[in-house]
C-alpha cells in the first residue's frame, strides 16, 4: 500500500504535538506518510479522534496544539488510537506567566468603527432586543408568571405592538430554601440583572409573599425604584396581598399590558459598538471545536474588541488546565490573581462533593474525539481570541469594563448562560460540534457548527458554518469575519435560527448553590 499525505487526513496542529487529529475516519492498517516516516493505524479510527505520531512512554505528556492534554495510561505505540483508554489526567506543572503576553488592543479610531441598530436605554446602554419581561422570584409564582405570559400571544403583539418582540415569564425552581450570604445573593442578583438588562425595557417581578427571595430584600439590595407602568416600571407584585392565583393573574394582565405600550414607543437607532456585550460558550464540543469554530471565534471577538465592544468568556471547568494561557494575557495581577482563586475554588467545590473536574468532557463530548478536561478546555479558550484578559467577574455581576472579560460560571450551558445575559451580555455566540438546540432569551444566540456534516445535518438550528475551515474552502480570519458580520447583523434585529424555532423560553436556569432547606 502507498502511504497517503498526513496532511490529506489528519492535522498536527503545532511542530511539538505527539498527536494528530484525524479528518475522516479511517480503519485499521490505513497507511499514513508523516516526516517522520510512514505510520500504520493500529485501530480503526473516527473522525476527530487522535493517533499518535511516534512512541509515547507510560506516563509520559501527550501533547496538542503544543500543549499538554494528559498522560499516557501505558505505552503508546504510533498509529495507536489515542483516547480515553489510554489517556489519563494528573497535576503537573503549568507555566504561570502573569501579563507577559499582554499587548495593548489595537482600537480604532472612532470614525471607523461599527454600529449596530439597536435600543437605547438608561445609563448608556443600547439593546439587540426589545422585551417586556416577567420575572417570578420563586418557584411558588412561575405558574402564575407563565400564565399572564400566555394571555399575550405572539399573533396579537405583531399586531398590536410592532416594536416588542415578546413577552417573556423567567420561572425557575428556587428562590426559597436557600441559604442567605452567597447562595441567596447569587440568585437575587440573576434576578436584578434580568430587571436591568438592556434588552428589556419594561419588567413586573413577581413573588409569593413569604419566601427567601422578598421583593423588599431585592428591592432594597440593588435599589430598586417601583416606577409606573407607563415608563416602564418596574413594577412588583405579590400573590399573598393581592389576594391569590386569580386576582393576581388578572392585576398582572393588566400591568403588562400597560408596560407592553410603553416598551412599543421604543425604535431601533445607530448604536457604537461598545454597547455590545458578547457572551461566548460551547455546547455539545467535539475534537474540531478547538480547531474551527473557536478559533474563528476568537478572530471575531478580536475585531469586536477593537471596535470597542466586549465579549465574555465563561465555564470555569471548561478553561481548568488552560487558565495559564488567560493568565499570560491579564491586564495586571490582581486580575490574574481573581482568576486563579476561581480556580482554586473549583477544584475545592468538586473535592467537597467527591468529583472530580475531569467528568467534564461528557459522553457526547468524547464521542466527538475529546479525552480529558485539558484537552477541551486548550480548545475552549480559543473563544476568547488574542486580546487582554480586562476584568473578572462573579456568577450574574453586572459586566462593566469593556473588551474580553471572564466570568465564573459552570459548564453546564443553561446556567452558564443565565449568569452572563444576567451580568449584561445583549447577545451570545454558542460554538457546537455534536448539535446543541440551546436558544435563549432575552439575549439571541447565533450557534456555529464546528463541522460541515453537522451543519447540513442540523440546519434548522445552526446559524454558521465553521466546518468550511476543516474542508479547504476557507481560513480561520475568513470564517472569523463572517461571525463577526452576523453578529452585527443579529444584534441590528436579524432572527437567529432558534428563535425562528421559538426557542428560549425554558432555559433560564439561575445557578443554586449550597444545600436546599
Amino acid at each position: 500500500m502507498t502511504p497517503a499525505p498526513l496532511d490529506k487526513h489528519a492535522l498536527v496542529l503545532h511542530p511539538r504535538d505527539s498527536v494528530a487529529v484525524l479528518k475522516t475516519s479511517l480503519p485499521q492498517g490505513f497507511l499514513l506518510q508523516s516526516e517522520h516516516g510512514p505510520i500504520r493505524l493500529r485501530q480503526e479510527i473516527p473522525a476527530g479522534h487522535k493517533v499518535a505520531l511516534h512512541p509515547i512512554g507510560d506516563d509520559q505528556p501527550v501533547l496538542k496544539y503544543g500543549q499538554i492534554i494528559g498522560f499516557a495510561h501505558g505505552p503508546i505505540h504510533p498509529g495507536d488510537h489515542v483516547h480515553v483508554h489510554n489517556l489519563k489526567v494528573r497535576d503537573f506543572h503549568r507555566a504561570f506567566r502573569v501579563g507577559e503576553g499582554t499587548r495593548p488592543v489595537d482600537l480604532l479610531p472612532e470614525p471607523e468603527r461599527r454600529q449596530f441598530l439597536g435600543f437605547s436605554r438608561a445609563a448608556g446602554r443600547a439593546g439587540t432586543r426589545n422585551y417586556v419581561a416577567i420575572i417570578s422570584v420563586v418557584n411558588c409564582s412561575a405558574t402564575v408568571a407563565r400564565s399572564v405570559q400566555q394571555r399575550f400571544q405572539p399573533e396579537q403583539l405583531a399586531r398590536d405592538f410592532p416594536n416588542v418582540d415578546g413577552v417573556l415569564a423567567f420561572t425557575h425552581k428556587t428562590g426559597c430554601g436557600i441559604q442567605p450570604g452567597v447562595p441567596q445573593d447569587t440568585v437575587e442578583r440573576v434576578f436584578a440583572g434580568l430587571a436591568r438588562h438592556p434588552n428589556i425595557s419594561a419588567c413586573l417581578c413577581l413573588g409569593l409573599g413569604c419566601e427567601v427571595s422578598h421583593l423588599r430584600h431585592l428591592r432594597e439590595t440593588f435599589h430598586f425604584h417601583p416606577g409606573p407602568a407607563e415608563t416602564g416600571g418596574p413594577l412588583f407584585m405579590e400573590i399573598q396581598s393581592l389576594g391569590g392565583t386569580r386576582k393576581t393573574v388578572q392585576a398582572a394582565s393588566e400591568a403588562v399590558l400597560r408596560l407592553l405600550r410603553c416598551a412599543n414607543g421604543m425604535k431601533r437607532t445607530p448604536q457604537p459598538l461598545r454597547h455590545l456585550a458578547l457572551a461566548l460558550n460551547c455546547g455539545g464540543s467535539d475534537a474540531h471545536s478547538g480547531i474551527t469554530a473557536n478559533p474563528a471565534l476568537g478572530v471575531a471577538v478580536d475585531l469586536l474588541v477593537r471596535h470597542g465592544g466586549t465579549a465574555v468568556l465563561a465555564e470555569t471547568p471548561e478553561i481548568y488546565g488552560a487558565e495559564h494561557l488567560l493568565l499570560h494575557r491579564a491586564a495586571s495581577p490582581e486580575i490574574a490573581q481573581q482568576l486563579q482563586e476561581i480556580i482554586h475554588w473549583w477544584e475545592a467545590h468538586v473535592r467537597l462533593h467527591g468529583a472530580s473536574i475531569d467528568n467534564n468532557p461528557s459522553p457526547g463530548n468524547k464521542d466527538g474525539g475529546l479525552t480529558t478536561i485539558y484537552e477541551k478546555s486548550l480548545g475552549a479558550v480559543a473563544k476568547a481570541g488574542q486580546s487582554p484578559l480586562m476584568a473578572v467577574y462573579r456568577y450574574a455581576e453586572p459586566v462593566q469594563h469593556s473588551g474580553l472579560c471572564f466570568m465564573d460560571t459552570p459548564g453546564f450551558d443553561p446556567v452558564s448562560m443565565t449568569g452572563l445575559v444576567a451580568g449584561g451580555c445583549n447577545l451570545g455566540v454558542f460554538t457546537t460540534g455534536r448539535g446543541s438546540v440551546y436558544g435563549c432569551k432575552p439575549a439571541p444566540c447565533l450557534k456555529v457548527a464546528t463541522n460541515t456534516p453537522l451543519f447540513n445535518w442540523m440546519r434548522d438550528d445552526m446559524d454558521l458554518n465553521a466546518g468550511t475551515i476543516l474542508d479547504g474552502a476557507e481560513t480561520v480570519e475568513q470564517v472569523g469575519q463572517r461571525i463577526f458580520e452576523r453578529v452585527i447583523a443579529v444584534a441590528s434585529g436579524e432572527k437567529t435560527q432558534s428563535e425562528l424555532l421559538g426557542m428560549g423560553d425554558e432555559e433560564f436556569a439561575p445557578w443554586v448553590l449550597g444545600p436546599t432547606f
